[in-house]
């Protein structure tokens, strides 16, 4: 049988990534929240603060605005393959085109780990083959929850250590309810939404 087809006996806990760095993209993140929340067979336990990071690129390759990146602990009924094509479906009525490899995105949402799934699947490998090494990931996930692990790895320990950590620019943890996010640092900025935007 194939794992991600299964769907799970009780709810599983599921992690999801979402991050963005073109277009509305406070906007974008917030509604790609409200429909994850919203949606049958997944209930969102905890949204993390927004993180602000320097985009991470291929070596040699243009640079990037910065991204905004969230995560959501939830838990769901649905089998892995299912909850994926929902990710693939929001992020393309977000707009999103791929056009290369770690290439600007209008939204890019992740399934980081699917609770008592492992899958060598090229389409969906679990758990995600390159969270355990990503602060933009790690940072908000173990600020939603302390104790999270990832592969019996501690997730907090694997943001300190992350080779991206520096990257990491400012966290916002109200982010979903106010506009009032940390003042700029040097560098480029994705432009936080004004009152039409949201």
């Amino acid at each position: 049988m194939d794992p991600l087809s299964l769907r799970p006996a009780a709810p599983a806990q599921v992690v999801l990534a979402l991050g963005a760095n073109v277009g509305k993209v406070v906007p974008t993140l917030r509604t790609a929240v409200r429909a994850l929340s919203s949606l049958e067979g997944l209930t969102v336990t905890a949204v993390a603060p927004l993180a602000r990071t320097t985009a991470v690129t291929i070596p040699g390759t243009e640079p990037q605005p910065d991204y905004l990146n969230t995560v959501l602990l939830a838990t769901t009924t649905m089998t892995p393959r299912e909850l994926h094509e929902v990710c693939q479906d929001l992020e393309a009525a977000a707009g999103r085109v791929r056009t290369a490899p770690w290439g600007p995105r209008t939204l890019d949402i992740d399934l980081i780990s699917f609770e008592g799934v492992t899958s060598d699947d090229p389409a969906l490998t679990l758990p995600h083959p390159r969270a355990a090494e990503r602060a933009f990931v790690l940072v908000p996930w173990s600020t939603a929850d302390p104790f999270a692990e990832l592969d019996g790895r501690s997730v907090a320990a694997l943001a300190e250590a992350a080779p991206d950590r520096g990257g990491l620019r400012w966290l916002a943890l109200d982010w979903l309810d106010s506009d009032r996010l940390p003042a700029l640092p040097t560098g480029q900025y994705v432009v936080p939404p004004t009152d039409d935007q949201v």
